[in-house]
């Protein structure tokens, strides 16, 4: 029995068939444990205030619930003291804020965005916007056929016209963990900046900002077992402090006049109004709950999961891998294919049987259409996802083209 499972409400709730949910979407967002849910209801109960802003016990609370959450953060990604923490919405506005903060003293015309093929659209729409916005060029890293980042695409495609690179650590689509010290090393020989998309890695793997010497770094609370609504951006203080504020309002101005302004020092320049705290309290409560089980627990079982995932998708007729077919070079995600069936009818179909699976283009278009198809399945483990799990999304799939009129087998 699998030994957290049971700390998570939403997994033990049963339906009319006695059937729990075998929750195979933790690519999208993960579940949540109680210890998470109460940290939340409790700082709505016992502290909530609004923090920065007043001198009274309940505001002071608030602030400290705030500022040590941003420390634990921090320390869970190995943040040094040249680095701040900014805490956002999530991955997608924190990478708007670099693409539009930093693009307007970063980029110039005829200057050189390299992103990878495989990046979700929040890891390229702002990029589209940054390179139409000043006049940059926009150049992709392309994969192999099964998503893999080419050496030889780093090296032809970061030079000396380079100023940007973004990369996903971990794709969303294959789960293949990304060259991402390549890049940045090929990155910062030629002065250019590097952005990295930590929302699959940070989950599922022990990460070191400091020893990556990413400029930049995002991720999500949502997607590590926390609540929605609240993320970070990492970056180099000196990027950060050169940089123009993101929002502008309360809480992230040093003075104000009638027609001129000057601005808080990190973190609250770019932290305008009023901070998301029970978010925080949640945020820092999946920390610590990723501390217990220990990273190299996640990584255990997640690595077992997927090879028993990998291993029965395998032996179905008619499906196709989408990504390479060894566990070694994922983490946790597996795409796929039936013939003769729609991933969104597949999706349907296994959620009759109380499976969950994400179906569509993953936010990630160019992705399919360079590796040539439209849509997949997606199929996604966490820490409390069991072999049994497995068991029932494998014997579902084996009726879906009986369901859809294709025979029995």
């Amino acid at each position: 029995m699998n030994p957290y499972r049971n700390d998570f409400p939403l997994l033990r709730q049963t339906d009319e068939k006695g059937r729990t949910w075998a929750y195979l979407d933790n690519a999208a967002t993960t579940q949540k444990p109680e210890a998470v849910i109460t940290a939340i209801a409790d700082y709505y109960q016992r502290e909530n205030a609004n923090p920065h802003r007043g001198a009274y016990d309940l505001s002071v609370a608030a602030t400290n619930v705030l500022e040590s959450a941003r420390e634990k953060v921090k320390s869970f990604i190995g943040g040094d003291a040249r680095g701040e923490l900014i805490f956002t919405r999530g991955a997608t506005e924190s990478i708007n804020l670099v693409a539009s903060s930093w693009g307007k003293i970063g980029l110039r015309p005829g200057d050189e965005i390299v992103i990878a093929i495989s990046e979700h659209h929040s890891n390229l729409l702002p990029w589209q916007a940054a390179a139409r916005e000043t006049g940059a060029v926009l150049n992709y890293l392309y994969t192999d056929a099964d998503g893999r980042l080419l050496q030889s695409e780093i090296g032809a495609k970061i030079t000396e016209r380079t100023k940007l690179v973004a990369v996903a650590h971990v794709s969303n689509v294959t789960g293949v963990v990304n060259p991402v010290e390549a890049v940045i090393r090929a990155a910062h020989a030629v002065g250019a900046v590097v952005l990295v998309d930590g929302t699959q890695s940070v989950p599922h793997m022990a990460v070191n900002v400091s020893a990556l010497d990413a400029d930049f770094y995002v991720f999500s609370a949502h997607k590590m077992l926390g609540p929605m609504g609240i993320g970070a951006l990492y970056g180099k203080k000196a990027l950060l402090d050169a940089m123009p504020p993101y929002l502008y309002g309360g809480d992230m101005i040093e003075y104000v006049e009638e027609q001129s302004a000057t601005f808080a020092p990190l973190p609250q320049k770019f932290e305008a109004g009023t901070q998301n705290v029970g978010g925080a309290a949640g945020f820092a409560a999946a920390i610590d709950y990723l501390i217990s089980a220990g990273m190299d627990t996640v990584v255990r079982q997640e690595c077992a999961l997927t090879d028993g995932l990998l291993n029965a998708l395998k032996d179905i007729p008619y499906l196709r891998l989408i990504g390479p077919s060894e566990n070694a070079e994922r983490i946790g995600v597996v795409s796929f294919t039936i013939e003769g069936a729609h991933p969104h009818d597949i999706a349907t179909i296994l959620n009759s049987d109380r499976v969950a699976v994400r179906s569509g283009h993953h936010c990630a278009q160019p992705f399919m259409h360079h590796l040539g198809v439209q849509a997949t399945c997606r199929a996604s483990v966490y820490l409390y996802n069991t072999e049994q799990d497995i068991e029932r999304l494998a014997e579902s799939l084996k009726n879906v083209r009986r369901w859809l009129g294709h025979g029995v087998k």
